[in-house]
């Protein structure tokens, strides 16, 4: 998919436009878009489309006859929208476009006289809350925000997540979590690398549990929890599960080998060794195969990039569990995917050694984070 742009600002009065372009000229790549019949009376007010462009500095304007049908082809194409009309007409407008809080662009609403700036969507991990009071800031308005985290400034798990980079492996978990913390309530907390735990003020966490042990303790399993790990294992279902981007694969692969073998094979693997597929960060290989393919598409269908390193990069990595004198051979390096595995992790630890098909060979590595 081509990215977003990051926001849309709809008007329909000739306060809002005022108050569109005010807010255009202030925020970086925004497109404004005016209703026909508004656009119409700016330019029979000796203000046409272009002038008023021009005068704003903007060449960003889309005019629309029908606000259902235009919000409908744009509502996915932004990260964010800014509505300066009634509440009550963006929600049933909005209504029937909405899927998700995990995958809605923000929403917010500016009444007329721009006194008020509402979060009225996706408020945390689609960033609304952020926008609203943004705006607010840019026009000297009041943002207005209600979800309950941060009305009683308690820590919003999944805002911190995204901004730590985790995946989200079960958002409707996050329901269990925050209501736990607005109850009163601590949480469990599996962190090893303490990616989320750095975040959260200690008086939130009841305990630091290891869920990966082999016999954990989970006399509190009912409790709610979060779980920061690129391991799969069985969880309570109110633990929130978070994946760090720690894992690298190596890939190795004849040519002409077909995009699907590829991402069987590694899918395969990962799940034979309990790793989760959200951590998986970036693919790599030798440079030799830049132009194969199956594995750029491989790379492409799992939406990750991929690394290609020279020969003298991959003999440089020590600690090849495997080296091929096959490969050596005729590439002239003693290991691609197991090398090329460790450099796309930082140089770090390769936890799943190679592992064969005819076409193809898959290594996993592991990435220390910054402490």
């Amino acid at each position: 998919m081509p990215p977003k742009t990051p926001y849309a600002i709809w008007a329909v009065t000739p306060n809002g436009e005022a108050l569109g372009r005010r807010i255009q000229r202030q925020l970086t790549d925004a497109d404004l878009y005016l209703s026909a019949s508004l656009a119409s009376s700016l330019a029979s007010s000796s203000a046409s489309s272009s002038a008023a462009e021009n005068r704003s500095g903007q060449k960003r304007l889309r005019v629309f006859e029908e606000l259902s049908e235009a919000l409908s082809a744009a509502f996915d194409r932004y990260r964010g929208h800014i509505f300066i009309m009634s509440a009550g007409i963006v929600v049933r407008t909005l209504a029937p476009l909405i899927r998700h809080k995990a995958v809605d662009p923000a929403v917010v609403v500016i009444d007329d006289n721009g006194r008020h700036v509402i979060s009225l969507l996706s408020g945390h991990i689609g960033g609304a809350n952020a926008l609203a009071t943004t705006v607010a800031g840019l026009i000297d308005a009041t943002p207005v925000i209600t979800t309950a985290t941060d009305v009683n400034q308690l820590p919003a798990i999944d805002t911190i997540a995204c901004e730590l980079g985790l995946e989200i492996e079960n958002i409707d978990a996050v329901k269990s979590v925050h209501m736990a913390l607005l109850e009163g309530g601590r949480l469990l907390l599996h962190d090893p690398l303490d990616i989320l735990g750095s975040r959260l003020p200690r008086r939130f966490v009841a305990e630091r549990i290891d869920m990966t042990a082999e016999k954990p303790d989970r006399s509190a399993a009912p409790q709610p929890g979060v779980f920061v790990d690129d391991r799969r294992v069985d969880l309570p279902r109110q633990f929130l599960v978070c994946r760090p981007p720690t894992l690298a694969a190596g890939i190795g692969c004849n040519r002409g080998t077909p995009m699907q073998e590829i991402v069987d094979h590694l899918l395969q693997v990962m799940d034979d060794n309990n790793l989760a597929r959200g951590s998986l960060m970036r693919l790599a290989s030798i440079d030799l195969k830049q132009d194969e393919t199956g594995l750029n598409q491989a790379a492409a269908a799992l939406g990750l990039p991929i690394a290609f390193y020279a020969p003298h990069q991959l003999e440089s990595v020590d600690g090849i569990e495997n080296p091929s004198a096959v490969v050596a051979k005729h590439i002239g390096v003693s290991s691609v995917c197991e090398a090329a595995a460790i450099l796309a992790a930082d140089r770090g630890e390769l936890i799943v050694c190679k592992q064969t098909t005819p076409n193809t060979t898959v290594a996993i590595a592991r990435r220390t984070l910054p402490s």
